[in-house]
């Protein structure tokens, strides 16, 4: 996987700078254990860059949080750290570790989301970008199922839509890509399979207007027909119904 790129800037990365109450002072092995500062103490190495440090003060207070406290936040510490390092494959092993151990935490949601965040993040168009858009889009919609009151379900409803319409776009490539080879049938089944996952592609008259050409290239006149009044009668000002009104003249 790449390495997380510049649109991370943008997510939420909550915890990484969070202070709890308490000293910023180095903490050294003699003091008694305080979780705060500790924790304060991992937020000044991650502020610092000195990752795998503020990881060893994060599994102390893991390991010494016997009144499951503290705990759950220094793990999602941890996960945060790994977005600010720049190493998503840790991250998201991370963030998948917190939901399955604290699936009812006031913080699973914001984990879940992460997950689906940094896969969103790798995409890059719909020549390059599928294969994430089609991650993300999953790690979306259970950040849905598992958590419907989430506080992110605005953002997320974008981020969807955009995912969305990256596959579309990859599917309608494809299909231009099989209609350049004379491959009509193909073309036609990618087209109309697009039409019936992605009804809110937002990019339907192209769609519409490449279907009908495959269908005269196969011979199959009125359906073609159909396809190309289809097309006038919903996007009636758009470029691709002036090409198929030549057409049907």
């Amino acid at each position: 996987m790449r390495k997380i790129s510049r649109f991370f800037i943008f997510i939420p990365v909550l915890f990484v700078f969070l202070y709890v109450s308490g000293c910023g002072k180095d903490i050294k092995p003699e003091t008694s254990y305080d979780p705060e500062k500790y924790l304060a103490k991992s937020d000044e190495l991650v502020n610092a860059k000195e990752y795998k440090e503020a990881r060893k003060v994060l599994l102390e207070v893991k390991n010494r949080d016997t009144q499951k406290k503290y705990g759950a936040l220094a793990h999602l510490k941890i996960a945060d750290s790994y977005v600010r390092e720049g190493e998503p494959d840790l991250a998201i092993t991370e963030y998948r570790k917190f939901v399955e151990l604290y699936p009812d935490n006031q913080y699973a949601p914001y984990a879940q989301y992460q997950i689906g965040m940094i896969y969103f993040g790798q995409i890059e168009s719909a020549e390059r970008g599928t294969g994430a858009a089609r991650t993300a889009l999953e790690e979306f919609n259970r950040l849905k199922k598992l958590y419907p009151r989430n506080p992110y379900r605005d953002i997320v409803e974008l981020r969807i839509e955009k995912c969305r319409n990256i596959l579309a776009e990859g599917d309608y490539l494809i299909a231009e890509f099989y209609f350049s080879k004379e491959a009509y049938k193909a073309t036609v089944e990618r087209l109309e399979s697009l039409i019936a996952r992605y009804p809110d592609y937002k990019r339907e008259e192209v769609v519409l207007l490449l279907l009908g050409k495959a269908l005269r290239e196969l011979k199959d006149k009125n359906k073609a027909n159909e396809v190309f009044d289809r097309l006038i009668k919903k996007y009636p000002s758009s470029k691709a119904a002036k090409e198929a009104k030549k057409l049907l003249s």
